[in-house]
């Protein structure tokens, strides 16, 4: 009698347990799937990109003709970046295609936050001690129109990786100038 409800309990803590984790199980191997997808659409954009052109050169990015020296600075913004071979050819690639947007975002706009922290520290029977800190903090966030990555480069020798990007500046949007017209509210007591 015992084992059958030892049995019972068992089975029954095994089909709950199931009944919660089962779906999270599928969903965990939906999104494992959707990841080695994307990783493999990576890995063929990889091969593409260093496959040569019909001209007989590699031309750094699938199907692209331009030449970054073709794209001006009067009428466009370029944005470089770079990354570390050390972590795998599409990781740097990524990280490089990534540093060149944010180059661009940083000719648009760039947000600099300065904190600075003076201590002075006292005590008994010592001479007193002065430590400052000063932290510069960058802050780009801007939303990209129209970016096109011209130029992918990799330098196994020196281990990095580099892309440029470009951005026509008639796709940045003028920032808002503050309404100073709006006189300040009068506070009656």
């Amino acid at each position: 009698m015992k084992g059958e409800r030892f049995s019972l309990c068992m089975a029954l803590v095994l089909s709950l347990s199931w009944a919660f984790t089962g779906p999270a199980l599928a969903a965990d191997q939906a999104v494992r799937q959707h990841a080695d997808q994307a990783f493999q659409r990576l890995h063929e954009q990889s091969r593409q990109d260093d496959a040569p052109n019909s001209s007989g050169r590699k031309t750094g990015v699938a199907g692209a003709t331009e030449s970054p020296s073709a794209f001006t600075t009067e009428e466009y913004l370029v944005g470089k970046g770079q990354g570390d071979l050390a972590k795998g050819k599409i990781v740097c690639q990524r990280v490089s295609e990534l540093a060149a947007r944010t180059d661009l975002a940083k000719q648009i706009r760039v947000l600099v936050k300065e904190h600075a922290i003076d201590r002075i520290r006292e005590r008994t029977g010592r001479e007193a001690e002065q430590d400052i800190e000063v932290v510069r903090e960058e802050i780009v966030q801007e939303y990209l129109q129209g970016v096109k990555i011209v130029d992918r480069r990799t330098d196994e020798a020196g281990g990095t990786c580099s892309a440029t990007a470009v951005m026509s500046k008639s796709q940045i949007q003028p920032k808002p100038a503050p309404n100073t017209a709006d006189p300040l509210p009068t506070i009656t007591r």
